[in-house]
């Protein structure tokens, strides 16, 4: 039988999963691609579990932990041409900061569009914007020309664009 909680634990837990997917946004934007940002955000939820107290204001240390956590990580790839330097990375970090109210809506509410599509067009979707996929190679693998999956993809994209601005416009009148 599993123990329960310690309100701490809990607390940490559960403002956590309440921010998470702003604090992997804000954490990937600093970062050339997404396997960096799952890397440096490991480290960030340890920093974060090890030196959490509930007093504080959980999103804005845990963007503050974040942001250290990826400058950190950029001092250890220093020598790579690719690395942003510190200022400019600040810079992008309170660009994404300042920005975030307004992103997490519309990430949220493409999410619920996605879920909406059909099975074979949110993997068509998901599929094509896959880092390292090859239109053209997709496009064989389906039995398409490159253009005809150029036009599906234009398709679904329009019904997933009018599909965010419905959802955003039903959450302000709500």
């Amino acid at each position: 039988m599993s123990q329960p909680l310690d309100p701490l634990h809990a607390e940490f837990l559960r403002l956590y999963a309440e921010h998470e997917a702003a604090l992997h946004v804000f954490v990937r934007s600093m970062l050339s691609c997404r396997e960096e940002a799952d890397e440096v955000m490991q480290q960030v939820v340890v920093v974060l579990w090890t030196k959490f107290e509930t007093a504080r204001d959980f999103k804005k240390w845990a963007f503050g932990v974040g942001r250290l956590e990826v400058l950190r990580y950029l001092q250890t790839r220093k020598r790579d041409r690719h690395v942003f330097d510190e200022d400019l990375l600040n810079r992008l970090a309170d660009r994404v900061a300042l920005r975030e109210p307004e992103v997490m809506p519309r990430r949220e509410a493409l999410e619920g569009c996605l879920e909406k599509l059909p099975a074979t067009q949110r993997e068509l979707v998901l599929t094509a914007y896959t880092k390292g996929t090859r239109i053209d190679e997709l496009a064989v693998k389906r039995g398409l020309t490159p253009m005809t999956l150029y036009k599906m993809l234009h398709r679904i994209r329009l019904a997933l664009l009018e599909c965010v601005q419905r959802k955003l416009a039903e959450e302000k009148t709500a």
